[in-house]
């Protein structure tokens, strides 16, 4: 897929799509409102409403190691399309992310795929993908730090000859 204007690397894509998967329900709504202010929602169609299932979580001996199934974990997943003038290609959004969440899928999906057209991707991108993926990385460096704290060098003395 090459990147155009009005269609995103699919590396790009991925990014603010993993950092939309990451963000409380809360803070997604009230970004999204904020983000909104002063134009119509927009309109969409579903092409898979929000639902819950399992997917299985796998996992690698010593990080790096063989692939085994740890065990399944809930998802929630939500595809729509939004309805747009006739002379505009429809624009897909998809979420996925962990726990039972609805309207959190729905949110995620709304803000993919207006991500994805050019009237809305530079405000959107500034005012939820930006601030979001900066918390999410500053959280990420607080837990890393604290298990580092928590880090024990093991050595070995040689006692006298």
């Amino acid at each position: 897929m090459s990147a155009t204007p009005d269609s995103p690397s699919s590396a790009t894509r991925r990014a603010w799509m993993a950092v939309l998967a990451r963000t409380p329900r809360a803070d997604l709504e009230a970004a999204l409102e904020h983000a909104l202010q002063g134009s119509a929602k927009p309109a969409y169609d579903w092409l898979r409403p929000p639902e819950i299932g399992l997917a299985m979580v796998r996992g690698r001996v010593g990080g790096s190691g063989d692939p085994f199934n740890l065990g399944e974990a809930t998802v929630t997943r939500a595809t729509l399309r939004l309805r747009g003038a006739a002379d505009q290609a429809p624009t897909v959004g998809v979420a996925c992310h962990l726990g039972r969440d609805k309207r959190r899928a729905e949110l995620a999906a709304l803000a993919d795929a207006l991500l994805q057209r050019a009237e809305h991707h530079e405000a959107l991108h500034r005012q939820l993908i930006e601030p979001f993926a900066a918390q999410q990385a500053a959280r990420r460096v607080e837990r890393q730090q604290d298990a580092a704290a928590t880090r024990v060098e093991f050595f070995t003395m040689v006692r006298g000859d």
